[in-house]
């Protein structure tokens, strides 16, 4: 049986975004992005740690009460990065949570939904969050490529990823399409079984992950079981400047 102490929490956080540089140390109502994450993660996990390349993060985090620890500049990701911290930590925790440092207002029943994945099934190798696709968006928000678009099975195994609309759905105009399907988003936050984390850093690109720029589909393409739980709660990434000022206020 799986004990809090037994998952670590570990935000991958970056200076050098191209499209948004400096973000973690954005502000959202007076509190960095970074903080407002590590706060979050707080209320569920016992331990939570930065990682990060620069040290203006790292002295943002420490300043706020929180851990940080330094990662090479080279990580070619945020999985990467969270593999180097946990190895320089010293760390031996069974599962290590990998939360997103650009997802200000991630929920911690979000979190916790993906820890229980692993106290439920010991087969679960990696766990992730879905999200049923609200109809009152629209048929363009969910055309979008930046909103991942992923199917399940019955039992909550990941089959696809895509920056496309799956399913298709035949024999109906995509005018028509949310009114005869239901889609699911996928919100990335990521749990590893702590072998599991220190194989996928190691595997080489795949012809899918390269095709949608999906780094996951990498793990699906090597037959890793990936579980996702699903939450009522949206998500709101912030990938540009202009992301962030579209942010609801939260007072959290």
């Amino acid at each position: 049986m799986l004990r809090n102490s037994d998952y670590i929490g570990i935000i991958p956080a970056r200076y050098g975004s191209t499209r948004f540089p400096g973000k973690p140390l954005a502000e959202i109502d007076g509190m960095t992005m970074v903080e407002r994450v590590y706060r979050q993660a707080s209320k569920v996990l016992d331990r939570v740690v930065v990682a990060t390349d620069d040290e203006r993060i790292a002295s943002a985090v420490e300043g706020f009460g929180g851990k940080a620890v330094m990662t090479s500049h080279d990580c070619a990701n945020g999985t990467a990065r969270v593999w180097e911290a946990y190895r320089k930590l010293g760390e031996t925790a069974a599962v290590v949570i990998n939360i997103q440092g650009d997802e200000p207002y991630i929920h911690p029943e979000q979190i916790r939904g993906v820890m229980q994945l692993f106290a439920d099934d010991p087969l679960t190798q990696i766990g992730t969050l879905a999200h049923k696709f609200d109809k009152e968006l629209g048929f363009e928000a969910l055309f979008n490529p930046n909103r991942v678009k992923m199917t399940m099975d019955v039992a909550g195994k990941v089959l696809y990823f895509s920056r496309s609309i799956i399913p298709y759905v035949r024999n109906y105009k995509w005018q028509e399409w949310l009114s005869h399907a239901t889609f699911y988003t996928h919100i990335g936050l990521y749990g590893f079984r702590k072998e599991v984390l220190e194989r996928v850093v190691t595997l080489p690109p795949s012809q899918l992950e390269e095709a949608e720029a999906l780094e996951q589909l990498r793990w699906l393409e090597n037959g890793l079981l990936i579980r996702a739980a699903l939450t009522t709660i949206p998500s709101y990434p912030v990938d540009t400047p202009e992301d962030l000022e579209k942010l609801p206020h939260h007072s959290f």
